[in-house]
Order: structure tokens, then C-alpha cells, then sequence
């Protein structure tokens, strides 16, 4: 049977932590192998992860170099078929996920669903993704996938490369980028949800590293003449797109007015007839 490891990556974030692993340890599919990577919490993380000992199948607290490389240690760890990050403070959605994923892992390098994302003032928005359409080199330049929804499979790690820990935050999406949009490795899309992600971390300061890194990554994979001819491409598929816009805009118009216009005559016609009914009849 197909064997799923969940890595969760902590530091001094109890709450979050707890909320983590109770969603892992209640799911009522347990054939899976779960791992924690914490980074040293003074927080009371590390009682708590060895008061749920029974539940873990490793786990370790010590200093690391990032997330990206706490995450690596934890893909060193593994042995289930396909990975899910599922970081302290995210969530499993319900008690059935994995039992609703398990069957539907066959024949694909990743499987990704929808991401519930919990925002600070208390709403949710799921996010689809790319809802299924083809994977291409578009979806990464636009867009990702969302990694705490993605079933990874652990070979990809071995046959490509691990997550780059020289960048702070888009690794995952250079991930994804190298073996899904610049090779052929398979993707599946299924429309549930898997997980909540707490978005309260996210910030401008987030934002604006990020556009730094993927513009560091674009160069660093993708050659510079195509990558050019990618935007001036899709430069004109937004033209296209808007004139096309403009023109069924145009079409529609008119086409309303021919109506209106077939109906204003219809409706004289019948007002005449009838005149010259009445006058007949007087």
C-alpha cells in the first residue's frame, strides 16, 4: 500500500503545534509515518512533542539553518512514498483527508488539492490553485502550487534535487518550477481540501523577497533568450485577450441593437395592424 510522511517543521510555536499534530494523529486513515523537525524550542515544543511520543515516528530538536533546511532533514528521514509539509500552525481540513487522498495516489509524481487559507481577522479563502488546468512553465511564472497541499513524491527529491537553502522563502516554488515546469514529471489535481494554512505570517516584506527570489531563480534556470520571448509572448496574449474583449464587447452591442431594434419594428407593425383594424371596424 502506498505510504504517505508528514513532515512538520517547528519553532516555539506550541499552539500551533498542537493543532498540527492533533490533526495527524486523529486522521482515521493511520497507515502513514509522521516526523517533526524542530529548531530548538525554549517554548515547551519539545515536552510536548515527547508527551506524543506513541504518535511520532521521529522527531528531533536542534538548531538548523532555516526552514528550507529543516525540511530537508526531514526528507532525509523518510520513507513514505509521497511527502506532505504540513508546518506547525497548519492543519489537516478534516478527520477523512487522508483517507479520501490515499486511493487517488497512482501514477503521479505530485498530487495537489485546495489550500483553506486562515487569514487574521478570522476568514477563510480557499484557494484551488491552478484548479486542474495543464501545468506549464505559465503556471510558475504567474503563480505556484501550494505546498501544504501537495503530495510529493519522495523520489523526486532524490532524482532532481532537495530544497535550495540559500533562498528564504520560494524554494518550494523553485521546487516545483524544475520538476514540473521544466520537465515532464506527472501532476493530478483533486478537487478537495486538505489542509488550513495560517496566513498571519504573511507580510509586504514577504512579498517583496519573494518577487527578489523567483527573479533570482528565473535567471538561474532559465536560459535568458526564452525566458524574453516568454514575456514578449505573453505580452501579446494580454493584448490579444483585451482587443478580443473589446471586439465581443463591440459585437455584443450591436447584436443587442439589431434585437431592439427587430423588436421596436414588431411592436409598430402590431400597433398599426390594429389601427387599421379599428378603423375598419368604425
Amino acid at each position: 500500500m502506498t505510504k504517505i510522511s508528514i513532515i512538520t517543521i517547528n519553532y516555539n510555536n506550541l499552539n500551533g503545534l498542537k493543532s498540527t499534530v492533533e490533526s495527524v494523529i486523529n486522521q482515521t486513515h493511520q497507515e502513514l509515518e509522521y516526523i517533526i523537525i524542530d529548531g530548538g524550542s525554549t517554548d515547551g515544543s519539545t515536552a510536548y512533542i515527547k508527551s506524543q511520543n506513541a504518535a511520532i515516528d521521529y522527531w528531533v530538536s536542534e538548531s538548523d539553518k532555516g526552514v528550507y533546511n529543516a525540511m530537508n532533514k526531514g526528507i532525509e528521514k523518510a520513507t513514505g512514498d509521497y511527502l506532505l509539509f504540513l508546518n506547525s500552525g497548519d492543519y489537516l481540513y478534516n478527520t477523512k483527508v487522508l483517507e479520501c487522498v490515499i486511493c487517488k495516489l497512482t501514477n503521479t509524481d505530485v498530487l495537489y488539492g485546495n489550500l483553506a487559507k486562515v487569514f487574521t481577522d478570522g476568514t477563510v479563502k480557499v484557494d484551488k490553485g491552478p484548479n486542474g488546468i495543464p501545468i506549464t512553465l505559465n503556471t510558475f511564472i504567474q503563480g505556484t502550487l501550494n505546498h501544504g497541499s501537495s503530495f510529493i513524491k519522495r523520489d523526486l527529491f532524490y532524482k532532481y534535487r532537495f530544497y535550495d537553502e540559500t533562498l528564504k522563502i520560494v524554494s518550494d516554488w523553485k521546487f516545483f518550477l524544475l520538476v514540473l515546469g521544466l520537465n515532464t514529471s506527472r501532476v493530478k489535481y483533486i478537487d478537495i481540501t486538505i489542509s488550513y494554512f495560517d496566513m498571519t505570517g504573511i507580510s509586504n516584506s514577504n512579498l517583496n523577497l519573494r518577487k527578489v527570489e523567483r527573479e533570482k531563480v528565473i535567471k538561474e534556470l532559465i536560459p535568458t533568450p526564452i525566458y524574453k520571448d516568454y514575456q514578449r509572448l505573453n505580452h501579446l496574449e494580454s493584448l490579444m485577450k483585451r482587443k478580443s474583449f473589446l471586439i465581443f464587447t463591440r459585437l455584443e452591442d450591436t447584436f443587442l441593437l439589431k434585437k431592439l431594434n427587430r423588436q421596436w419594428l414588431k411592436t409598430l407593425m402590431f400597433l398599426l395592424k390594429a389601427k387599421d383594424v379599428f378603423k375598419k371596424r368604425n
